[in-house]
């Protein structure tokens, strides 16, 4: 990733707001021990004000799409309260193992994050977990995987991707939560951030932002019905 790059992945852009297409493999804070990370490059974002933009969500490493950042401090305030009060409407493509047992439904499992034994964490089905839901879609099939809409009404940490593992159909890809040997070792996770709806100024629409899929959801995706 360079400057010019994520300048050129810039989905969206007004006085207050960025959306931009994140690119999978690259994680959006630096990791503890330090190292490159996308807010690293940030400052190529800026678009002649004096500051540069800041998260005001963010999107698991190996997971693509839109990603919205707050130009100035009083946007990012803004755009919190809108993400806290889950105003915020998102849309996910993911490409599961398996068939989901109906077309569509909701998935309603509380989740806790809980700390194992070397010192990382992981996000369990828990029932004095936070209350969490995923609305889901089937969108295609093939003999490979199944092409799902996740919408999360909720939004917790991996949420989807645990939602997923724990209904019996685990997103392709998927080396934490996953089950099978397909997630281990075949395609990197197969999860998109492939649409966002802001209402961020109250006497407009809603702003709607897309993202299409990257390369490496190409293969699967096509194959489950999906074209440009």
């Amino acid at each position: 990733m360079t400057p010019g790059e994520l300048l050129e992945r810039t989905l969206y852009r007004d006085g207050l707001m960025l959306v931009i297409d994140k690119p999978a493999g690259i994680a959006v804070h630096a990791p503890p021990g330090g190292g490159v990370a996308l807010e690293s490059y940030f400052d190529a974002l800026r678009f002649g004000l004096p500051k540069k933009p800041s998260l005001a969500h963010r999107l698991d490493k190996a997971t693509s799409g839109c990603l919205v950042l707050g130009r100035h401090p009083k946007a990012l305030r803004r755009l919190g309260r809108l993400f806290a009060n889950e105003q915020v409407k998102k849309r996910y493509w993911a490409v599961v193992e398996s068939e989901p047992p109906n077309p569509s439904g909701l998935i309603d499992l509380p989740l806790l994050k809980t700390e194992q034994d070397n010192h990382r964490w992981h996000m369990v089905v828990d029932a004095s977990g936070k209350p969490s839901q995923t609305d889901y879609k089937v969108m295609g099939r093939s003999e490979e995987g199944v092409w799902l809409e996740l919408s999360p009404r909720t939004g917790r940490t991996h949420q989807l991707r645990v939602h997923c593992a724990a209904m019996g159909f685990p997103i392709v890809g998927d080396r934490l939560y996953g089950t099978t040997q397909q997630n281990i070792s075949r395609f990197s996770l197969q999860l998109h951030a492939q649409y966002v709806e802001i209402p961020l100024y109250p006497k407009r629409s809603p702003i709607v932002v897309e993202a299409l899929p990257p390369p490496h959801m190409f293969t699967l995706l096509s194959k489950c019905g999906y074209s440009i």
